[in-house]
C-alpha cells in the first residue's frame, strides 16, 4: 500500500509536531508534509495562510516551511531550481494533435495552476525534467512522456477538488446538547404521531369488528330461521329432525368460515391502507423536521463562518434545483477501496447501538474530511445494519436504541426517509424521490400502467450536484456469518465479510434510468429527459452489467426484440478489453409466460447460438415457433486458474429480453446437444492459451472430414473431443474424432459418417506444475471450446 494511504488519519504536523487529523489538516503540500489549521501561518510574521496565499522556499529543496508571499525566501540570481527548468520545458513542448493527451493539457494550452505545483514537489522531488527522458517508439514524436502514475494522481487531485470540504466539522459550530434539544422536540412530535397511529388503528379496527359482528349476527340469524321453519314444516320423524340439525351445524359452520375469511381479508386491506397512511404522514412528518434540523445547521454554520477569516466554500443553505451533474462518478472515485477507513468506521458503528439520531450521526461523519464521505458512511451504516433482520422488543420506546429506529419496526419508516432523516442530521440536502423500478417481478416488456412497481430513492446533494442513492438496493447480507455480531463479542466477527452494492451509491443518471423513472422528469437528472414509453423500451439490465463495463453496441437494442420472418433475431453486448479476458457469458431460455424451457422436448438452450467475436459477445435467437421467448443473459468474471479447477461457477443475470416472434416462415431445428456455452475458439485462447491455427471461427464448412490444429502457449494435457448430431447416439459417433498432440501442437481430426450438421466438445487440463497450488494436484477435465461444423461433398 503506498504511504499515502496509510494512517489516513493519523499524520504530524509540520509546525507543533502533533497529531493532525483529517478534519483539521491541510496537506498534503511540499514533500508530503502536513498542518494544522491553526498552525498554517507564515513562520516569518505569523499571519494566517490558505492554499491559494501559501508559498514555499523556492531557493532550498530542505526547507519545507511555509511563508506569506512577502516573507517567503527567494533564489538569487542565476539560481533556478531545476524542477523549474523541467517544467518551464514541459509546457513550451509543440503541440501534436496525435500525442497530446487533453487530460493533461487541455486544448493544447499551455497552463499551470498551483495544485500542479504541489503535483511537481510530490511526484518529482528534486528531479529535472530531463530525467523523464523515454524509449520512444512512435516514430517521429520524441517530446517527454507524462508519466502514467501521474494520471492517478491527477485523478485523486480531481477527486479531491470535487469531494469538496465545504467548511468545518459540525462539532466546530454546533453544539451538541443544541441539536440533541432539537431532537427531543422531533421525537415528542414523533410520539405523539405514533400515538394518533395506534389510536387511529384501535378505532378503525373496533368499527370493522363491530360491522362484521352485525354481519354475522344477522347472517346467523337468517339462517337460525330458515332452520326454524324448516322443522316447522318438515317435522315428520326423529330422523328428519336430526338431518336438518346436522344441515343446520354444517351451515352455521361454513358461515362462520366465511366470515373469518372475509374479517381477515378486510383487516388485511384496512391494515394496507392504514399503513399508506401512515407512511405518507411519517414521511411528511420527517420531511418537515430534515427541514427544521438543516435550518438549525445552517444558522449555526453561517454564524460560525462570519468569524472565520479564512475564505472557505459555503455548502448551499437552500437545496439546488435538480440538474444533471457535471461529472460522473468515476471523477468522484474510481474504486470503493478508496473508502475503506470510512467504510470499516461504518460497519464498526453498526455493530453498536445508540440512543439519538444525533449520536449515530456524529459518530459516523465525525471524522469526514468532505461531503462524499459523510453520505458514505451513512449509506454505508444502513447497508451493514440489516435493517429488515432486527428483532425489537414490543415495549421499545423512543428514547431506547431500538426504539431510534421503531419506524423500520412499524413499517412507517423506509430505508430512503430513514436516510433522509440522517442527512439532516449531517447537514446534506437530501430527497426522497418517487416513481417506478423495474423490481422483483418484472419482466421486460411489462407496461408500467398501475402501482405494482412504484418505487422510491433518494437523491442527495454532494460533490457540488445531485446524484442518486438507493440504500434498499444497495444493501446486502452478511457473507461467512448466521446472525449480525453482537456488541463486544468477538466470535466471528474476524471472518464477517459484508457484502453490499456500490452500484447504488451516487450512481451516475444514465446508468440509473435503466431500473428507475421518476413521476417528476427533472429528476431523471438527464440533459434529455425520456418517456415513460422509452424507459420501459429500456433494456432490461440490472447492477452487474454496469459494474462490469457491458454496453449495448446497436442503439436499435430494445427490452422487446422482434424477429425476422426466419424466427431470427440477434443481441449483441460490448465488453471493455480489460475484462474481456476474464469474463464468461451462459443463457437460459424459456417461453416467455411460464417456465417451460424445452419446445418438443428439446432444450429451448439449443435454439441459441452464443459466440464471442474481439470484445463483443452475441446471442442469435432462432424461435423454434410463433409467440414469445424469455431470454436472460448471465455473466461472471472468473480468472483462468479458477475456471480451469473445474469446479462449479456461479453466475448472475446482467440483462434480460423478450423475443417476440409473430411469424414464423421457416421451420428451425435446434443446435447439436454440446456443452452449453459460447460456440467458437475463443474462450480457448482467453482461459487455456489454446491458439487456432486452421480455424478461427465457430461455423466450419467441411467436406467428409477436417482437420482442426491448435497451438499451445501452456502446458495441457489429456484433450478429449466428442461429436454431436441430432438424431444420432454420442457413443456411436465417438469413433468418428481423435486428436493427436506433438510438440506444442493438437490436432483434431474429424470424419463424417453421413452429411449433416454437427457439434465438437474438446476437453482439456493444466499440466501440473510449480503454478499450481499442488504439483500433484490434477484438475478435473474442464470444458475448452465448441465447434458448429457443416459437412457436405459441395465443401
Amino acid at each position: 500500500m503506498p504511504a499515502t494511504m496509510m494512517n489516513l488519519y493519523e499524520n504530524v504536523c509540520l509546525r507543533c509536531g502533533q497529531t493532525v487529523y483529517q478534519v483539521d489538516r491541510i496537506g498534503p503540500l511540499k514533500d508530503f508534509t502536513f498542518f494544522h489549521t491553526g498552525c498554517f501561518k507564515c513562520l516569518v510574521c505569523n499571519s494566517k495562510l490558505t492554499l491559494k496565499t501559501y508559498c514555499n522556499n523556492q531557493d532550498s529543496q530542505d526547507d519545507k516551511e511555509v511563508y506569506c508571499s512577502s516573507h517567503v525566501p527567494k533564489p538569487g540570481p542565476g539560481h533556478l531550481d531545476g524542477d523549474a527548468v523541467g517544467i518551464r520545458s514541459a509546457l513550451n513542448v509543440p503541440r501534436s494533435a496525435q500525442f497530446v493527451n487533453d487530460q493533461i493539457r487541455p486544448g493544447g494550452r499551455p497552463s499551470i495552476d498551483g495544485d500542479a505545483m504541489g503535483l511537481k514537489s510530490r511526484g518529482n522531488g528534486s528531479g529535472t525534467g530531463s530525467e523523464n527522458g523515454h524509449n520512444s517508439s512512435f516514430g517521429e514524436y520524441k517530446y517527454g512522456r507524462f508519466d502514467s502514475s501521474a494520471l492517478h494522481i491527477a485523478h485523486a487531485l480531481n477527486a479531491t477538488k470535487i469531494q469538496r470540504v465545504y467548511d468545518k466539522p459540525i462539532d466546530h459550530y454546533l453544539d451538541v446538547a443544541v441539536q440533541k434539544q432539537m431532537e427531543m422536540q422531533h421525537r415528542l412530535e414523533e410520539d405523539d404521531l405514533y400515538k394518533k397511529f395506534a389510536k387511529s388503528r384501535a378505532a378503525e379496527e373496533a368499527k370493522m369488528n363491530d360491522h362484521i359482528k352485525e354481519e354475522w349476527e344477522s347472517e346467523l340469524e337468517k339462517l337460525t330461521e330458515q332452520f326454524e321453519r324448516d322443522l316447522a314444516t318438515k317435522r315428520r320423524s326423529r330422523e328428519d329432525s336430526k338431518v336438518l340439525t346436522v344441515r343446520h351445524q354444517r351451515e352455521r359452520d361454513e358461515l362462520e368460515k366465511n366470515m373469518t375469511l372475509k374479517r381477515d381479508m378486510k383487516k388485511e386491506n384496512l391494515t394496507r391502507k392504514m399503513l399508506e397512511h401512515e407512511r405518507a404522514a411519517t414521511a411528511a412528518m420527517v420531511d418537515k423536521h430534515s427541514k427544521e434540523m438543516m435550518r438549525l445547521i445552517q444558522e449555526k454554520r453561517s454564524e460560525y463562518m462570519d468569524e472565520e477569516e479564512e475564505v472557505i466554500d459555503f455548502y448551499p443553505a437552500q437545496p439546488p434545483p435538480p440538474m444533471p451533474p457535471p461529472q460522473a462518478k468515476t471523477q468522484i472515485y474510481m474504486d470503493p477501496v478508496e473508502f475503506a477507513e470510512v467504510d470499516q468506521l461504518a460497519i464498526q458503528v453498526a455493530q453498536e447501538d445508540q440512543k439519538t439520531f444525533t449520536d449515530l450521526v456524529r459518530m459516523l461523519v465525525g471524522h469526514c474530511a468532505s461531503d462524499v464521505e459523510k453520505v458514505r458512511t451513512i449509506f454505508r451504516w444502513i447497508t451493514v445494519k440489516n435493517l429488515n433482520s432486527i428483532t425489537f422488543d414490543d415495549s421499545a420506546h423512543g428514547d431506547t436504541p431500538m426504539g431510534l429506529l421503531r419506524g423500520i419496526k412499524y413499517g412507517t419508516e423506509s430505508y430512503h426517509v430513514l436516510f433522509k432523516r440522517l442527512c439532516s442530521y449531517a447537514g446534506l440536502h437530501c430527497v426522497v424521490i418517487k416513481g417506478y423500478s423495474k423490481s422483483a417481478g418484472y419482466q421486460p416488456g411489462v407496461r408500467f400502467e398501475d402501482n405494482r412497481f412504484r418505487n422510491s430513492w433518494n437523491a442527495v446533494y454532494v460533490a457540488g450536484a445531485w446524484r442518486f442513492v438507493q440504500c434498499n438496493w444497495g444493501a446486502r447480507h452478511l457473507v461467512n456469518a448466521k446472525e449480525v455480531p453482537k456488541p463486544g463479542g468477538k466470535s466471528k466477527s474476524e471472518s464477517l465479510r459484508y457484502e453490499y452494492d456500490d452500484h447504488y451509491f451516487l450512481t451516475d443518471p444514465k446508468e440509473f434510468i435503466y431500473e428507475f423513472f421518476p413521476l417528476q422528469s427533472e429528476w431523471q437528472l438527464l440533459k434529455a429527459p425520456i418517456s415513460l414509453h422509452e424507459f420501459e423500451e429500456l433494456p432490461f439490465v440490472r447492477s452487474l452489467f454496469f459494474r462490469y463495463g457491458l454496453y449495448f453496441p446497436d442503439e436499435h437494442t430494445k427490452a422487446v426484440m422482434y424477429t425476422d420472418s426466419t424466427g431470427a433475431a440477434t443481441i449483441r453486448i460490448g465488453m471493455p478489453s480489460h475484462m474481456q479476458s476474464s469474463l464468461i457469458f451462459h443463457y437460459n431460455l424459456k417461453l416467455y409466460d411460464s417456465d417451460k424451457d424445452q419446445y418438443d422436448s428439446v432444450s429451448l438452450k439449443r435454439f441459441v447460438m452464443q459466440s464471442v467475436v474481439g470484445q463483443l459477445v452475441a446471442f442469435r435467437v432462432h424461435a423454434p415457433c410463433s409467440g414469445a421467448l424469455l431470454l436472460d443473459i448471465f455473466a461472471n468474471a472468473v480468472t483462468p486458474r479458477e475456471y480451469l479447477t473445474g469446479e462449479p461457477m456461479k453466475f448472475k443475470s446482467v440483462c434480460k429480453f423478450k423475443i417476440v416472434c409473430e411469424d414464423l416462415q421457416t421451420v428451425m431445428v435446434p443446435l447439436p446437444d454440446c456443452a452449453s456455452g459460447e460456440w467458437g475458439p475463443a474462450k480457448a485462447m482467453r482461459l487455456f492459451g489454446l491458439e487456432p491455427v486452421t480455424h478461427q471461427d465457430a461455423l466450419v464448412f467441411a467436406g467428409r472430414d477436417v482437420e482442426l490444429q491448435f497451438r499451445m502457449t501452456r502446458p495441457l494435457t489429456d484433450f478429449m473431443a466428442t461429436l454431436h448430431k441430432n438424431g444420432s447416439e454420442e457413443k456411436r459417433l465417438s469413433k468418428y474424432v481423435s486428436h493427436r498432440v506433438h510438440d506444442d501442437t493438437v490436432t483434431f481430426t474429424l470424419s463424417f459418417p453421413e452429411e449433416g450438421q454437427y457439434g465438437m466438445d474438446i476437453y482439456t487440463r493444466e499440466v501440473g506444475g510449480i503454478d499450481t497450488p499442488s504439483p500433484t494436484e490434477k484438475h478435473l477435465l474442464t470444458h475448452c471450446c465448441k465447434y458448429l461444423v457443416n459437412s457436405s461433398k459441395r465443401n
